[in-house]
């Protein structure tokens, strides 16, 4: 029997599976639609800026550095462009050294370049672009262009370098800028957000002198480019941009001719020598001697350089002004003899009987003349620099006096000078003792340690800026100046200039009437006393103190030979002076490391200093060779005009001859430079 098939259950099947189906495409559908709204509608912002970042990038532009000049407009920091070799190491195909290997065949590429490269690597990202060889020729650059295919994560770029056009000269003020380091990074991201953007794409900052104390300044607003970029992430084109900012240019107080011949003058010595307009605290000079190139910084020092400046026992590094302490030795003289007459201890008439040494408590402290100087009153010994009369005079006041009244002077105090790294020197006291030393018999003050303080000894010790400082005080009728370095910040844009703020510290540390004794006795130092022949002939008066200090103790019965001591044991010389006497401009304080008496080796280097700066005098070739070896005090040969002499750039042709000028207004000196230049000593 043939069974019949149900045609309608059949039909009814089909049609739940056909409206199945349809319900199945329906959501599909659904859900497609949906997806496409929400990607279309509700993130077709994100997803567009999405495509537009994998299509563009958004590169910084890093400023330009800002130029530094000196008082008179001359460059003293600049920027130059060139091109460099760079390798981006996440990017390469083959190892690192195989990489540098093969172009070494192509360009040149020596151990050192090697060598900082590797430590560049060492303290940056895998994917940064780091530079292998730097200041490449044209032809270099043909020669990798050729061949650039072959090395995958290789680049060209070109690059602004930072260049210190005269080397060495007054290098520990100007500084230096360097790569940023990681410790660096780290401190950024401390900072407020929008520093942190500005210094984006930046590798290199301030590291020291005024590059890093006004590294704010010379840095300039980082600007953006928005590129478009290939699958590769090679820049194609640029879509947009907004420029960069370059940084202010700094004009220094600096006379960098008056730096020059005093660096000139110290020679292979070291020392160190500051001069300061007493009125307005503008520092004129600012030596430390030996210097060092800041070109050698710039791309990252290599190891021999390094070595040979980290290891050497002249300290080349060391800015001695600035960190090197030393006794002030006789200098110390007047700014006592003033506390005397502050505190009453003393007057300008009282004498004192000179037997040539002065007896306490069994010791014999000598006097530096046999058979001593006779009497002696205020004047006398500051004239012929009594030591007795300051024995006597130190044990009278007491430890603590002293440091009360030395100290209004700025003496054992940090200047505050507009760059990093001051000492802050030692100014003795009892409190000081008991804080320093942790046993008891150490902790206590004995009277005797009191006597060679008077002289400038003992454990006295102060910058040669916190001297400068002192006798520019005392320059200054007692007004006590803060000290600077920067004369003006000239705004790249607007080219207004920003005055340095002149300011004045504390109140007036002395009486008028009793400065005036003090200084009329320093003005008897250059006539009659210890630095006469050296200031003999000059065309102004000047007052003056000289000071030889003790590196290493005497016994009571030897006497000093510096024939028969070490080199850098002998005696440090040290002047202080002013001038001109009745309103000075200009104060000066120096030492010559190890070189014994300041009236032979100090004050000789202090007078042709004020000669240039007050009479635009230059001492002649012979006079400077003779200064240098500390055979010379009154002038020798005839002096040359400074118009006569012609300002040498390093590696080019001298220039004409431009005599010192009395600054101008900041902002033309600065706009006339711009449009001119192309597009017992104890070292801290």
């Amino acid at each position: 029997m043939t069974e019949l098939r149900n045609v309608e259950a059949d039909l009814s099947r089909f049609r739940l599976r056909v409206l199945a189906a349809t319900l199945v495409v329906a959501i599909c559908f659904i859900l497609l639609a949906s997806r496409l709204v929400y990607l279309q509608v509700y993130r077709h912002a994100d997803l567009q800026e999405q495509a537009e970042n994998n299509r563009t990038a958004i590169v910084p532009v890093v400023p330009n550095r800002g130029l530094i000049l000196d008082r008179n407009g001359i460059v003293l920091a600049t920027n130059y462009s060139a091109y460099t070799l760079e390798i981006m190491p996440s990017r390469i195909k083959s190892t690192l050294d195989q990489t540098i290997e093969e172009l070494s065949g192509v360009v040149e590429i020596q151990a050192r370049d090697k060598r900082r490269f590797r430590k560049l690597l060492d303290e940056s990202k895998n994917f940064e672009s780091l530079p292998i060889r730097t200041r490449l020729t044209d032809e270099e650059v043909a020669r990798f262009a050729a061949q650039s295919w072959r090395f995958p994560g290789v680049d060209i770029k070109a690059r602004l370098f930072r260049s210190y056009p005269y080397g060495e000269l007054a290098s520990h003020v100007i500084g230096y800028i360097g790569r940023v380091n990681q410790t660096e990074k780290k401190a950024m991201e401390d900072l407020p957000d929008d520093v942190q953007a500005n210094y984006r794409g930046t590798e290199y900052i301030g590291k020291l002198g005024i590059e890093q104390s006004y590294e704010e300044q010379l840095h300039g607003v980082t600007g953006v480019e928005h590129v478009e970029t290939s699958a590769g992430g090679r820049a194609m084109r640029k879509l947009a941009s907004h420029p960069a900012t370059p940084g202010n240019t700094v004009m220094m107080s600096i006379d960098i001719k008056l730096q020059k011949l005093v660096e000139d003058m110290f020679g292979d010595r070291r020392g160190a020598l500051v001069a300061i307009d007493p009125s307005n605290g503008e520092i004129l000079a600012f030596v430390s001697k030996p210097t060092f190139d800041p070109n050698l910084f710039v791309d990252g020092i290599d190891t021999e350089n390094w070595t040979a400046l980290n290891e050497s026992l002249d300290k080349p590094l060391l800015n001695r002004a600035l960190r090197g302490t030393y006794p002030p030795g006789s200098t110390y003289k007047p700014f006592m003899a003033l506390a005397a007459l502050e505190t009453g201890k003393r007057t300008p008439q009282q004498s004192i009987a000179d037997p040539g040494f002065f007896m306490f408590g069994g010791h014999r402290f000598r006097d530096d003349k046999e058979g001593g100087h006779g009497s002696v009153d205020m004047y006398r010994s500051i004239v012929q620099s009594c030591d007795t009369y300051y024995y006597i005079l130190a044990n009278d006041m007491g430890v603590d006096l002293m440091h009360d009244e030395l100290m209004k002077f700025g003496f054992g105090e940090i200047t505050g000078i507009d760059i990093s790294g001051e000492a802050r020197g030692l100014l003795p006291s009892t409190k000081w003792k008991r804080n320093a030393y942790r046993k008891a018999e150490q902790q206590k003050w004995y009277a005797g340690e009191t006597i060679s303080l008077g002289i400038g000894q003992g454990y006295n010790n102060f910058t040669i800026l916190q001297l400068a400082a002192a006798t520019a005080t005392l320059a200054n009728d007692g007004v006590k100046m803060k000290p600077h370095l920067v004369k003006q910040v000239v705004d790249i844009v607007t080219r207004a200039p920003t005055n340095a703020v002149r300011q004045t510290v504390g109140e007036r540390v002395a009486k008028p009437e009793n400065i005036a004794v003090i200084r009329n006795a320093m003005v008897g130092v250059n006539i009659e006393g210890t630095s006469a022949s050296a200031y003999r002939g000059a065309a102004y008066t000047s007052g003056g103190k000289t000071g030889t200090a003790q590196v290493v103790g005497i016994a009571q019965d030897k006497k000093y030979n510096a024939a028969t001591v070490d080199e850098r044991h002998r005696d440090h010389a040290l002047f202080t002076a002013y001038a001109p006497a009745d309103k000075p401009t200009i104060a000066i304080a120096m030492i010559v490391e190890n070189a014994g008496f300041g009236a032979q080796n100090a004050a000789p280097i202090a007078r042709r200093a004020m000669d240039y700066y007050l009479t635009g005098m230059y001492p002649s070739e012979e006079d400077m060779a003779l200064v240098r070896q500390g055979k010379a005090t009154t002038p020798v040969g005839k002096q040359r005009p400074v118009t006569e002499v012609p300002w040498v750039v390093p590696g080019s042709a001298p220039v004409a001859p431009v005599a010192p000028v009395a600054a101008a207004p900041a902002s033309s000196a600065a706009s006339a430079t711009m449009s001119a230049l192309p597009a017992r000593q104890r070292l801290q």
